[in-house]
């Protein structure tokens, strides 16, 4: 069974024990007081002090004059006789004074409120308890004068009296007070709660906006409410304004409660949504430029609001049968008891029935209680699914790096193995093209040479194949030095050898520090200028050789300039000059190579490694 069900039957429990509890029970045994509604009435001006001598007319209580006096604004005396056998203590009821009052027993002042002319105030739901004895109380007939101060468009009038024994009386009182201003007051703290609430769930998750229309409609029912515990219309200087207020904030609500019902249905209606509000709005600017005219006519508007909310529930109602949804028929179920106590409201308002109290705002505590739990329900439901997303997210993510991690483990192991490989055969093809190809030349020279070898000749080959040897292993031992180190012994030896044959060798670095070319590229650049430098030992007849290399604007350029014999057109075209044009492109660069009877100029530009 679905948790909705027990936490439901759970809360309407503990409202119903919290009604008893706060309507205490009168005492046993106690004779029942006396409910009086026989009173007689005089119409008075605004400045009355006193009560008419004539004019009385006998009424019935609870009476409401705005029938009998259709467009009497002001004031109403009402007057109330009844007997006490004894001059004990007796409890006095009255139930309530529409909209200000002023209460007398037997000529004395009991009670009355602060303001009996505009600004009237606001007491016309409270009940009013008062404990008589002597000498303010008489043996025999008792008079209760009440002068009732109101607005013919408001429903003004006098409710019942009650007298009898003080404790039962005022038990009554207290059951009254609870009904009409406790339970509103505890309805306007749930709808200021329930709506700061969600307002703050809404402003942290701006697209659901079933939570930020639920909070308009729970924060203009509470400005609404309030008309039930104010005891005064300020801010406004008039009751009409008061009332136009009211008019304003019932039409809002039924407008944001509408709304808040299709977002919970997850339905939206631009266009008509947008008439209600245009409606709204429009209501609002009329109530502050005729405030008399809207009080004074606040039926239609009222009837219109009322068309608003009942079509939204039926609206509800059809939603919920077609989807069967769990959480759209409990919300359904849970508006059984406001749309009742409306009904009865309505009834009440437009003064088809008389001597009741509003109260739609008691049932509205048990819709307001059930449409939060329900959408906290659903706000729940939604983190848990987002929980379990998340946990089969999480999930497939770990399988998926753990999945990966093998992937790149053995990427990393072919890697590894590639490089090695590459470095084998680099590492061979270097051998064979360098020092192989130096080995073959020896012997090829040692087979064509006369039997008996010029003084030195067989150390200089020697020589030269020591050398090109070195320039691999220093390229592949020395494979995370910069271009400057590894240039370094190569520079060392390469200037014996110069030297040797009377060439001054000189050597200009521009900006190398921390250049890496890696071994494969560093080797080709040294078997570059290796083949170069021999070319000038060889051929050039030079006394004086210049090495540029320099780094800028993410390039490398390479310079190598003898002032030698040069060379003619034509020639150059040995496998020496392709082997420098092989390694050049393998670099990623170009060689140009140039001479006249001033000397022979290489030059090499190519890119720096990223």
């Amino acid at each position: 069974m679905s948790p909705l069900i027990p936490v439901r039957w759970l809360f309407w429990g503990l409202c119903l024990l919290l009604a008893a509890s706060c309507a205490p029970a009168p005492p046993r045994d106690a004779p029942a007081p006396t409910t009086i509604r026989a009173a007689e009435a005089a119409p008075a001006g605004w400045d009355s002090a006193t009560p008419p001598a004539t004019g009385w007319t006998g009424v019935a209580l609870p009476d409401g004059w705005d029938a009998r006096w259709p467009r009497h604004d002001g004031v109403v005396w009402y007057r109330v006789h009844w007997r006490q056998t004894a001059a004990r203590p007796t409890g006095l009821l009255v139930d309530h004074a529409s909209l200000a009052g002023a209460i007398f027993v037997n000529g004395s002042l009991i009670a009355r409120d602060a303001s009996l002319a505009e600004p009237l105030s606001r007491s016309w739901t409270r009940p009013h308890y008062f404990l008589l004895d002597a000498p303010v109380l008489k043996t025999g007939e008792n008079i209760l004068l009440v002068r009732v101060s109101g607005l013919a468009a408001y429903q003004p009038g006098f409710g019942t009296v009650t007298v009898g024994d003080p404790a039962v009386v005022k038990a009554e009182f207290a059951r009254r007070q609870f009904m009409r201003f406790d339970i509103k007051l505890v309805t306007i703290a749930l709808n200021g709660a329930l709506g700061a609430f969600f307002l703050m769930i809404w402003l942290l998750r701006r697209k659901e906006t079933v939570f930020g229309w639920f909070a308009l409609a729970q924060f203009a029912t509470l400005v609404f409410n309030w008309n039930f515990l104010a005891q005064s219309p300020g801010p406004f200087a008039t009751t009409h304004g008061w009332q136009a207020m009211n008019v304003v904030a019932n039409l809002g609500m039924s407008i944001c409660y509408a709304i808040f019902l299709f977002r919970f249905g997850e339905r939206r209606y631009p266009r008509m949504e947008a008439m209600m509000g245009a409606a709204w709005l429009g209501l609002a600017l009329l109530a502050m430029a005729a405030p008399a005219w809207i009080g004074a006519n606040r039926a239609p508007c009222y009837l219109a609001s009322g068309v608003i909310y009942y079509a939204s529930i039926a609206w509800l109602a059809a939603r919920a049968l077609a989807c069967r949804r769990l959480d759209y028929n409990v919300l359904l179920a849970c508006q059984l008891v406001p749309v009742l106590a409306s009904l009865h409201d309505y009834v009440l308002l437009f003064g088809w029935i008389r001597g009741s109290d509003y109260i739609f705002g008691i049932a509205t505590i048990f819709m307001l209680a059930a449409s939060g739990f329900v959408i906290a329900y659903r706000l729940v439901a939604a983190t848990r699914r987002i929980e379990g997303f998340n946990a089969e997210l999480r999930g497939e993510v770990d399988a998926a790096t753990l999945a990966l991690s093998d992937t790149l483990a053995r990427e990393h192991r072919l890697a590894l193995a590639h490089a090695r490989a590459e470095e084998r055969l680099q590492l061979v093809r270097d051998l064979h093209d360098g020092f192989g190809g130096t080995l073959v030349g020896a012997i090829t020279r040692l087979e064509q040479a006369p039997r008996e070898l010029p003084d030195g000749h067989m150390a200089a080959i020697l020589r030269e194949m020591r050398d090109d040897l070195r320039l691999v292993i220093d390229t592949t031992t020395r494979e995370q030095d910069d271009l400057v180190g590894l240039l370094a012994p190569f520079r060392h030896r390469s200037g014996l050898l110069l030297e040797a044959m009377g060439i001054d060798s000189r050597w200009h670095l521009e900006g190398m520090d921390g250049v890496l070319l890696g071994s494969a590229a560093s080797l080709d650049l040294l078997r570059l200028l290796q083949e170069a430098l021999t070319n000038v030992l060889k051929h050039s007849r030079a006394t004086r050789v210049d090495v540029r290399i320099a780094r800028g604007a993410g390039r490398i350029r390479v310079e190598v300039r003898d002032n030698g014999k040069g060379f003619a057109a034509g020639t150059g075209s040995g496998t020496g000059l392709a082997s420098m044009k092989r390694r050049a492109a393998r670099l990623g660069g170009s060689l140009e190579i140039g001479g006249d009877m001033g000397g022979a100029t290489l030059r090499l530009d190519f890119p720096e490694p990223a």
